[in-house]
C-alpha cells in the first residue's frame, strides 16, 4: 500500500494512478447480468417513507446502479482537539456485491501527505494509514472493522446510489413519518441505520450503532451519522452537494470529517480508466 511521494496531484476528473490500479487489480465484476428499469411493483412492498425516498432519488425508470466512483474534497481531524487536514479522497464501490474501496489523501503541516486505505469485501474490513507513503500510522482489521466497513458501504448506497440497495440483501422498515430503516446483510454479517429524509424525500442524515470508534482505549461501538448539506441535480439525478462525518459519545458530538463530492459516475467497469 506504499505509494510514492512524487505521485502527481489528483484533478476532479481524473483519480491517482495507484487507486487506478488498486480497483483494476480487486478482480471486480465488470457489468450486471440484467439492466431491467426499476418499477412501481419494485417499491410497493417497501415502507412508504422509503417507496418516497427512491422515487425522489430519481431510480424509478432507470435501471439499478451496479458501481460508482466518487471524487470528494473536504477536511478531516484524528481527533477531538486535533487539527483540521485538507482532504483528497477517491472511492470505487460496487453493488453487484458490497465492495468498498477508499482512498483518501490528508496534508499534515501542510507539507506532509498521509494517505489511508479503507476497504470492504467478502465480510472482511480493514483500515491502513501511511505518512509519506512509508510509515504506517494506522492498521486495523477484525470484526469492528468489519462491520464498520459495511456500514459505511451502505451509507454510500443511501447517498449516492440508492438503486443498489434494491437488492434481497436488503431490509426495509418503517420509522416514523419522516424516516424509516435500512439493513444490509452480506457475509454472515448485518448492519443497519436509520434514515431521516427531507420534505422532498432526499435523506438529510443517516444514523447508526454499526460502527467502531478507534479511541485511546482501544474501538468502542459508537452512534455514527453523516447530515447532509444539500442537494442538487446533475442530469436529473439528485446528488448531495456534502456531507459531515459525526460521532456521538458520552462527552459529546465529534465533527470529524466534511466533504463537498465533486464528481460522481454510476455503472463504471473497474478496469477501463485511462
Amino acid at each position: 500500500m506504499a505509494t510514492s511521494v512524487a505521485e502527481p496531484a489528483t484533478t476532479a476528473d481524473r483519480p491517482p494512478r495507484v487507486f487506478r490500479r488498486r480497483v483494476a487489480a480487486a478482480g471486480l465484476p465488470a457489468r450486471p447480468t440484467t439492466s431491467d428499469p426499476v418499477t412501481e411493483a419494485d417499491l410497493d412492498p417497501l415502507p412508504p417513507v422509503a417507496a418516497r425516498y427512491l422515487r425522489a432519488m430519481g431510480v424509478l425508470g432507470r435501471p439499478r446502479p451496479w458501481s460508482l466512483r466518487a471524487h470528494f474534497t473536504g477536511r478531516f481531524r484524528r481527533g477531538p482537539g486535533r487539527p483540521w487536514l485538507p482532504l483528497d479522497a477517491w472511492q470505487y464501490s460496487c453493488g453487484l456485491q458490497p465492495v468498498r474501496l477508499f482512498r483518501m489523501r490528508l496534508t499534515v503541516a501542510r507539507v506532509v501527505p498521509m494517505w489511508g486505505w479503507d476497504t470492504y469485501r467478502a465480510g472482511t474490513g480493514r483500515m491502513v494509514g501511511k505518512a509519506l507513503g512509508l510509515v504506517t500510522v494506522a492498521d486495523g482489521a477484525g470484526p469492528a472493522f468489519d462491520i464498520s466497513e459495511l456500514t459505511t458501504w451502505l451509507n454510500d448506497a443511501v447517498l449516492l446510489a440508492p438503486g443498489m440497495l434494491l437488492h434481497p440483501r436488503t431490509a426495509w422498515a418503517a420509522a416514523g413519518d419522516d424516516g424509516f430503516r435500512v439493513a444490509v446483510t452480506d457475509a454472515g454479517l448485518t448492519v443497519s441505520a436509520e434514515v431521516l429524509v427531507d420534505d422532498d424525500g432526499r435523506p438529510r442524515d443517516f444514523r447508526s450503532t454499526d460502527r467502531w470508534v478507534d479511541l485511546p482505549g482501544g474501538p468502542v461501538r459508537a452512534a455514527w451519522s453523516t447530515p447532509v448539506a444539500g442537494w442538487t441535480a446533475v442530469d436529473g439525478w439528485p446528488r448531495p452537494t456534502g456531507a459531515a462525518a459525526v460521532w456521538h459519545l458520552p462527552d459529546g458530538e465529534l465533527r470529524y470529517g466534511e466533504m463537498a463530492l465533486r464528481s460522481l459516475e454510476l455503472d463504471l467497469p473497474p478496469a477501463t480508466w485511462p
